[in-house]
Parts: structure tokens; C-alpha cells; sequence
């Protein structure tokens, strides 16, 4: 007899449909899987064994063959496990198996028998609702998997529960969805004295969703003002929210069935390798950048990250999602970013400063700054010079302005974006592009005037050239002004600097 149970294998943000087949044959005892398993699959025997031991049970001694199709996908994953046993369990007569065929079943079998908890229940919800069919998870992502809406969700604390369940004999109440994430309490603007600049450079990237590089001696608060960032956020909308949950749930962060609804902030270490950062290794997770997607990618100490680190982000950044190519799978995360970066200007960090500074100055600086290649810094909005707090700004009182009053004018900035985009457009400013940037983007004609001027003795890219364009339309949204003026282009390019030659 052959048992057949639905699972799902996950590529990037996909559940792929798989097959788990079982059957117990006649033939020398043996349990055997096959269909592309990694380690942890073949693994699975042992703790399904113990797992229908631990329930009263014990296998046939027969000859068991577990068949994972399609064969030639790779399987990944501990979420194998209680497939196999329910497949298993069905070709031995123990379950119905046309009742098994109306589910998607995921999770990982302890040797007692419980049902562990495993990464990606969140995308399984969602595939087996496209199906048409129910989901077995395990109970502690029961709430995490209501989410997916109308689906059946079976939240099983372990095997025998289970079971007891589909025979009818106690049967397993629905999960209710898990609580909305509370928002995270992030620095307020309050606690930054003077930089006024640098703020103001922090507002326009909040409410145009652009790429933010501070350059500054240490101690200037760079770090501060990065830190200050998510608190003049908008908060997530329901659709976005839910794509931040489905990364999180394929990387094993989601707690609790929680849906995320604050905006990623990602601060990696500088030491971070490039799978760590986008994404890969043995078995590919999603990086730093995809789970800081629809949030902001915090880089301190830029030119400490190695450089071909660093390059393996232009193309996300520009593309907004990151592709991991492999021998025998294609990968996609998705990793729309806010980049925001912190560096000082040169290793000792006081370079223009004859006290402090190094005896190589400014060589010093050439060769730090050059560590940062210029097509990173070219896909670098806005670039703003964080200078050393005084001793006289320190002593003043907090600044009246705290992060309600720039959140609020920043709220107001996207409403204007989304009213102009509409459904299914650019979310921000950051993201146009083509006809929508001519239609929506083009200044004045003094601004074009002061814009093909600039671009001439900058020596602007052409990408280089439409950044100035999303970033002025920005700061007319903060202002309130339907068209582009020669004011708004002139600030914007206040804060774009020509990319050193490397």
C-alpha cells in the first residue's frame, strides 16, 4: 500500500509542492528515503522511529520506502518529519489516508513524540490555502499560520494528539491568530543636540525612503542619529507587514505567531561575511538585507566591511530583491532597503582637525574613503557631514522638535506619494523611476536649468542624476508643493557629492 502526504520545500519566499509517498512492501526489513535529502531528512528515520515508538507503536518489519517527489528538487529542512511519520502511519493502516490527503502537513518529531517547532510555517499556511487544502503545524506556530486567513489550521502538540484527533476521539481546538508585534521604542530625535544638517538629511530619507550616508569624526553621533530613524517611520500597512513576517518565518524569527508590524532595523557587525549580509550558505537563508527588507540596513563603520562584502550590495540595491544562485537551485529573497551608513572620514577619524589629526593626512583619507567603491557610493542618495559636537552644544537644553513632529511630517509626506501613485505603484520616491519619474519628478524650468548645470560640473551618472530628481521630489512633498522647483533640486543636490575615482 502507498500512503501519500503533501508537504512543502521553500525557495526563498516559495513553498513548492512536495509529495511525501510511503510505502511498506513485503522484502528484507529496511527504512529507507530517498528524493534529494540533506542530512537532516535522512535523519528523520531515526526520529520518526523513536517518535511511533514513543506512541506505542512499533514498524512493521517490512521493507519501508519514503519517496520525496519531485526526486530531482533538493530537500531540505527538519519540517520532513511528521510528514513521513503521518504518510508512514497511513501506509501501515493506522490513519486514513484519504483524510491525510486533504492537508499540507509540516514540523519537526521529537524522540517523545512531540511536534517541534520549524521554519517557513507562515509560507506553507499560504500555499496550502492556494491549494485548497488544510495545514498540520506544530501547536506552538498554530497562531502563526492563522494568519494565513480561511485555512484550516490543525496545531498538533504532539503525534499522539494528533492522531487521537483525526480518529475523533479529542479533537484539537483552532488556533486564534498571535498578537501584533508591539512597536519598539526607538531613540528619540530629542536626545540629539545641534546637527541640524543631519537631521534634516534623516527626515528627507525617512519620508522619500532613500539611502542615508553619515560622514563624521567619532563621538559626532552617527550612530545616535541612525538609531533615531525608526521612530520617524510609518508603521508597516497589512500587506507589507505581511511580507516582513513571511522572511522573518522562513528565517525562524517570528515568536509567537507574531505578526511584525514595526519596520526592520538591521544593524550586522562589520565583520559580517557576504552570506551573512545577502543571503546563502550551505543551506541558503535569507541575509541581513532581506530581513531588514521594507526597513533600514544599518552599515556603521562602512569601510571596515570588506570590500567585496559591500559590492555584493549594489545590485540588491538596486533591484530590490537579492538572487542566490546555486548548482541545484535558484533562490530569490526580497530586499527592498532603506541603506543607511555611517563612516569616518579617515582612520583616525579627525581628519581637518591640526590637533587630532594623523601625520598622513589627507593621503590617510584617500586611501579609508577609497575602501568604498564608487558605484556603492553612487547608489548613496544623500551624503551629509556630521561635524563634531561643541561643548557649547552639549550644555543646551533638548531641542524642542523630538521624533512626533518629524514622524508626523514625514506621515504626511508618504500620504502625498501614495494619493500620487496609487494601488499597486511606487511605495515611495525612492522607488521611481520611467514615465512615473518624468510625470511626477521633472522640476521647473529654473530647476532644470540649475539641474543640467550641476550635472555638468559634478559630473553626475545618470543614476546619479535621477537620484537628484527622487530626492527633490521628497523635499517637495515635505513641503507641501505639487511641482518640483528650483529650491527643492538645489537642497537636493546640496547632498549629493561626486564618488571618489578608485
Amino acid at each position: 500500500m502507498v500512503a501519500i502526504v503533501s508537504t512543502v520545500a521553500y525557495l526563498g519566499l516559495e513553498a513548492r509542492a512536495i509529495e511525501v509517498q510511503c510505502q511498506v512492501a513485503p522484502g528484507v526489513p529496511a527504512f529507507i528515503v530517498v528524493g534529494l535529502p540533506d542530512k537532516a531528512v535522512a535523519e528523520s528515520r531515526e526520529r520518526v522511529r523513536a517518535a511511533i515508538a514513543a506512541i506505542g507503536l512499533s514498524l512493521p518489519p517490512k521493507r519501508i520506502t519514503v519517496n520525496l517527489s519531485p526526486a530531482d528538487l533538493p530537500k531540505e529542512g527538519s519540517h520532513y518529519d511528521l510528514p513521513i511519520a503521518l504518510a508512514l502511519l497511513g501506509a501501515m493502516g493506522v490513519i486514513d489516508a484519504e483524510t491525510l490527503s486533504e492537508y499540507v502537513v509540516v514540523g519537526e518529531l521529537g524522540l517523545d513524540g512531540r511536534v517541534a517547532s520549524s521554519p517557513g510555517v507562515l509560507l506553507a499556511a499560504l500555499h496550502a490555502g492556494g491549494e485548497g487544502k488544510g495545514l498540520v503545524c506544530p501547536a506552538a506556530q498554530g497562531p502563526e499560520a492563522a494568519w494565513a486567513g480561511s485555512v484550516e489550521v490543525i496545531a498538533a502538540p504532539d503525534l499522539l494528539a494528533l492522531l487521537n484527533h483525526f480518529k475523533g476521539t479529542a479533537l484539537l481546538s483552532p488556533p486564534q491568530p498571535g498578537e501584533v508585534s508591539e512597536p519598539a521604542r526607538a531613540t528619540d530625535l530629542k536626545m540629539v543636540k545641534g546637527q541640524e544638517t543631519a537631521k534634516r538629511a534623516l527626515e528627507i530619507a525617512a519620508a522619500g525612503g532613500h539611502n542615508l550616508l553619515m560622514i563624521g569624526p567619532p563621538g559626532a553621533g552617527k550612530s545616535l542619529l541612525a538609531s533615531c530613524l525608526p521612530g520617524i517611520l510609518p508603521e508597516l500597512t497589512p500587506g507589507e507587514a505581511l511580507e516582513v513576517s513571511m522572511v522573518a518565518s522562513v528565517a525562524g524569527q517570528l515568536e509567537g505567531g507574531r505578526l511584525i508590524r514595526t519596520r526592520p532595523f538591521r544593524d550586522p557587525h562589520h565583520s559580517a561575511s557576504m552570506p551573512a549580509l545577502v543571503g546563502g550558505g550551505l543551506r541558503v537563508r535569507p541575509g541581513e538585507i532581506s530581513l531588514a527588507h521594507l526597513g533600514v540596513l544599518f552599515l556603521d563603520e562602512l569601510p571596515e566591511f570588506q570590500r567585496p562584502v559591500l559590492d555584493s550590495l549594489r545590485q540588491p540595491l538596486e533591484t530590490g530583491e537579492v538572487s542566490v544562485a546555486r548548482a541545484n537551485a535558484h533562490v530569490t529573497f526580497p530586499a527592498r532597503v532603506q541603506l543607511v551608513a555611517a563612516m569616518n572620514p579617515c582612520r583616525c577619524g579627525h581628519l581637518g582637525d591640526p590637533a587630532l589629526a594623523c601625520s598622513r593626512a589627507p593621503r590617510c583619507a584617500a586611501d579609508y574613503q577609497a575602501k568604498v567603491s564608487g558605484p556603492l557610493l553612487d547608489r548613496i542618495d544623500l551624503h551629509v557631514e556630521v561635524q563634531a559636537v561643541s561643548a557649547s552644544d552639549l550644555s543646551l537644553p533638548p531641542p524642542a522638535e523630538g521624533s512626533t513632529d518629524v514622524a508626523a511630517r514625514v506621515a504626511a509626506a508618504r500620504a502625498r506619494q501614495s494619493a500620487r501613485y496609487g494601488e499597486g505603484g511606487p511605495r515611495t520616491n525612492a522607488e521611481i523611476d520611467g514615465d512615473v519619474l518624468e510625470a511626477h519628478a521633472t522640476p521647473d524650468e529654473p530647476g532644470r536649468a540649475l539641474l543640467a548645470q550641476a550635472a555638468a560640473a559634478m559630473r553626475l551618472s545618470a543614476r546619479g542624476y535621477t537620484r537628484v530628481l527622487r530626492v527633490a521630489r521628497t523635499i517637495a512633498d515635505l513641503a507641501g508643493a505639487d511641482a518640483v522647483g528650483r529650491i527643492h533640486v538645489a537642497e537636493a543636490l546640496s547632498y549629493r557629492r561626486q564618488a571618489p575615482r578608485n
